[in-house]
């Protein structure tokens, strides 16, 4: 079985990061984008990037996890925590998705429920405590690719060669579903809210609310 790459984007603050985020994940080979929570976002800085990504959507990280799991795919957190691999080990098995936090709060306890492991991004310089979520995206995935083995994209001149764009190309981006996903979705959707898996509901905040403040403008 091939190895594969994949994103995982949950309660990213800052909307056009998603779009940056692309640019990065087509550069480095990954097959798909998850989103989880709501399914339209900002491609600002994709720079066309977009339309040669697949994206997939959930509406929790649970159902993200089931999917990946089938894929027999390890769920990797981005985030220093004991016992976390420095991204210069490759401490990779197989098929990865990498799961990011959030720019200010880092992966929540929810999220770091559904990884397998951690890897963190070494830093050399004391300027800063943490990198960009777009920067850190960056550097793992292109560890992942070289761990990998993924064949390098040609080269013309100066750049890589783009290749032709496989889908539309739209102003606002939106993960298109069928209505028999949608159904699934808003069934999984009441379950996981009686199940207690939103961390909010138990104060009252509705799933909805919840997921719809995602994506939100700072």
């Amino acid at each position: 079985m091939a190895i594969e790459s994949y994103v995982v984007v949950h309660n990213i603050a800052k909307r056009h990061n998603i779009g940056t985020l692309a640019r990065s994940a087509t550069a480095f080979g990954v097959s798909e984008v998850i989103l989880v929570g709501r399914r339209d976002f900002n491609a600002f800085g994709s720079h066309g990037s977009t339309s040669h990504l697949r994206f997939r959507h959930f509406r929790s990280l649970n159902d993200a996890r089931l999917f990946l799991k089938e894929k027999d795919c390890d769920i990797c957190g981005v985030e220093i925590t004991d016992g976390a691999f420095s991204i210069t080990d490759h401490p990779f098995k197989k098929s990865t998705a990498f799961l990011l936090g959030n720019e200010g709060t880092g992966l929540s306890a929810k999220e770091c429920e559904i990884c397998d492991f951690f890897v963190y991004i070494p830093q050399y310089g004391g300027g800063t405590a943490s990198l960009n979520v777009t920067v850190a995206a960056s550097i793992v995935l292109h560890h992942f690719g070289v761990w990998a083995g993924f064949s390098e994209r040609i080269r013309e001149g100066n750049k890589f060669v783009v290749a032709e764009r496989p889908l539309k190309q739209m102003s606002r981006k939106y993960c298109m579903e069928t209505d028999d996903s949608i159904i699934e979705e808003r069934k999984s959707r009441r379950e996981s809210v009686s199940s207690g898996f939103f961390d909010d509901a138990k104060n009252g905040a509705s799933s909805a609310n919840l997921l719809d403040s995602l994506f939100a403008d700072e």
